[in-house]
């Protein structure tokens, strides 16, 4: 229809997938299209193009926004101003501080706030006292903007119950927009220990929710947390597997305690989102299939999932970290076209430290550009039948539907960890991927690749570290009197977070410490147009490890020219640059001559082996091993 206006397809020879197979062979030179798919860390493969044939919707009805069994997202139409909830996360230890960072984001975009709980004051806003819950939240309407918790250690039943208490002195308490994100198994996964085991935990959890949930009718009280898993590692499919058998396990535990239904009805679930926006989409796309799927087995109404997504913290760089808004922004693009119900993106500095100004004002505005000007959440479901997608999220589904069949076959998820079950499988997968990034076969822009040994540092807040504190029990106390006895503590080996890119970011700061900035010298061979191609690779090669590369001013001609560069560069090592053909000829003589003027070693760019070179570089090659011994050849302590 819209050729009859503007044809633009007219302009352009009639083709079907035979004629795209048989370029797409042409230009592989001979290998098929199949070549082209790669692989998830799941295994799943992602194919270079998507046919109607991929997906067979007919077998698997979807249905349509806004109707059970909600795959496609909660609403048909969209809310025009506030499609989905911006909500920030705070955790500078000063709940005064806290309390101004909140009013002036919520001046400028954000519709809702989470404030990370530490009484240590390392992780976290020391909300201790019901006097520090009511400076922090001093001038805030949470029947407008919703409040959220996020225990930085334990269940954070001493922290709920405080914010409770403070919303009993708020007008109109039963239409506040509260989440106290209750998770004694997310604690267990995060923390390694549940003092007093699961069963006064839960006990004690139920009881709290019981009060809570009369008294705040438009709260939420539990929230799955699956981004414990993502931050430690995890691959999606067990990100997903995880959650769901948390989701299970936790409402298995509560029977009895508490009414199933109305907990399901109460309950969030929070999901990470890197980079990677396709699989991202997908993955919130899997997440409410799988989620259906339980509450139909548990026979219970279908009902919309409430899905937050967080930005991924494993992406996040130090080294370069103004990139990490492109990767927050992408992230946020999956979030928004996926339909997640809360959003939140991850401030592009909080890897150096503690976010300050513009750390938050990049990731609200990130939000805020996304909604009004980029308008992607006027459309429900905005890739709803895209072939890519909707294959995709089933093979995540199904994936992530094996990990949790896993996972309920060792006893649930809380028994899953305590056995180190789910932790094991994790570690291969974060073990596997290890090796990937160190070979760049994952890239790190900004760190493993195209690295900037000058570049422009982050601002992060300076903060005292406080005095510890204690979170008191006091309003704990007043709503649950009665305290279950405890039991044996629960122990499991904790999902600790990571970050990709810390192998090439301990390496950087190796080289920062070194009393003699690490060096190598480009010895090149022949003409620009032989040497070019490796000496950008070796440069970028050597950066990674924050060691510099020297050039001579003039490429050298002869053996000779070769030798003096060197000794004029000061430096103790040398990579050759140059092509193969050069190689055979020359490279042997080179190394000679390098050695003879003082060459402690002489490596080469690519896979050429002649008699003086101590070590290859080449693309595959394992990067962050070879930048360790360059480093220790230049006496770089480790």
């Amino acid at each position: 229809m819209a050729d009859d206006i503007l044809p633009f397809s007219s302009a352009f020879p009639e083709a079907n997938e035979a004629d795209w197979l048989r370029e797409v062979e042409k230009a592989l030179k001979g290998k098929g299209a199949e070549t082209l798919t790669r692989k998830t860390a799941d295994g799943l493969g992602i194919k270079a193009l998507y046919r109607e044939s991929d997906f067979a919707a007919a077998a698997d009805p979807l249905g349509v926004p806004g109707a059970a069994p909600f795959l496609r997202g909660k609403t048909a139409a969209p809310d025009k101003w506030l499609p989905w909830d911006i909500r920030q996360r705070f955790s500078h230890p000063s709940p005064a501080i806290t309390n101004a960072e909140i009013l002036r984001d919520l001046e400028r975009g954000v519709s809702s706030i989470e404030i990370r709980v530490d009484g240590s004051g390392e992780d976290g806003v020391q909300l201790c006292t019901a006097k520090d819950v009511a400076a922090a939240l001093a001038g805030v309407d949470a029947s407008i903007a919703g409040v959220a918790l996020d225990s930085a250690r334990g269940i954070g039943t001493r922290t709920a119950a405080l914010l409770g208490q403070w919303a009993e002195g708020q007008p109109d308490a039963a239409r506040l927009k509260l989440d106290f994100n209750l998770d004694p198994i997310g604690a267990l996964a995060k923390t390694g220990t549940i003092e007093g085991g699961l069963d006064a935990a839960f006990a004690k959890t139920a009881a709290l929710a019981g009060v809570l949930s009369a008294k705040f009718g438009a709260a939420n009280l539990y929230r799955m947390d699956g981004t414990i898993a993502h931050e430690a590692g995890a691959s999606e499919a067990q990100e997903l597997g995880g959650l769901i058998a948390a989701a299970i396990d936790t409402l298995r535990r509560l029977g009895g305690k508490a009414d199933v239904a109305p907990a399901a009805d109460r309950m969030i679930f929070s999901v990470a989102l890197d980079a990677n926006y396709g699989i991202g989409i997908a993955k919130l796309r899997a997440a409410r299939r799988l989620w259906a799927r339980c509450l139909e087995a548990l026979g219970l109404p279908a009902s919309p999932m409430k899905l937050q997504a967080v930005t991924s913290a494993r992406m996040l760089t130090k080294y370069d970290p103004w990139t990490n808004m492109l990767r927050g922004t992408s992230a946020a693009f999956a979030g928004a076209v996926g339909g997640a119900d809360m959003l939140t993106v991850r401030a592009f500095n909080e890897a150096l430290g503690l976010p300050e100004e513009l750390g938050r004002r990049i990731a609200r505005n990130t939000q805020v550009i996304a909604m009004e000007e980029s308008q992607l959440g006027r459309v429900a479901d905005a890739t709803g039948g895209a072939w890519f997608t909707e294959t995709l999220a089933d093979d995540l589904a199904q994936a992530a539907w094996a990990e949790f069949q896993n996972i309920e076959g060792e006893g649930g998820f809380a028994a899953s960890l305590m056995a180190g079950a789910f932790q094991a499988r994790v570690a291969a997968v974060r073990e596997a991927r290890a090796k990937d990034i160190a070979r760049r076969k994952i890239p790190i822009t900004g760190v493993s690749e195209y690295p900037l040994l000058d570049e422009i540092g982050a601002p992060v807040a300076d903060v005292d570290p406080p005095a510890p504190r204690k979170v008191s029990d006091a309003a704990l106390k007043r709503f649950v009197p009665a305290a279950p006895a405890p039991g044996d503590d629960a122990v499991a080996d904790a999902l600790k977070p990571i970050r990709i890119a810390a192998p090439f970011e301990a390496l950087r700061d190796a080289a920062a410490k070194a009393a003699r900035p690490p060096a190598v010298f480009l010895a090149t061979l022949g003409s620009l147009a032989e040497f070019t191609a490796r000496a950008d690779f070796a440069r970028n090669f050597f950066a990674a490890g924050g060691i510099v590369s020297k050039e001579p001013p003039v490429p050298p001609k002869t053996a000779p020219e070769l030798a003096a560069a060197f000794r004029a560069s000061g430096a103790r090592m040398a990579v050759l640059c140059s092509a193969d053909k050069m190689y055979e000829a020359e490279a042997a003589g080179a190394a000679e001559a390098l050695k003879a003027a003082g060459a402690q070693r002489v490596w080469l760019a690519g896979k050429h082996e002649a008699a003086g070179i101590d070590a290859n570089i080449f693309a595959g090659a394992d990067v962050v091993h070879l930048l360790k011994l360059a480093q220790a050849e230049l006496g770089v302590a480790q």
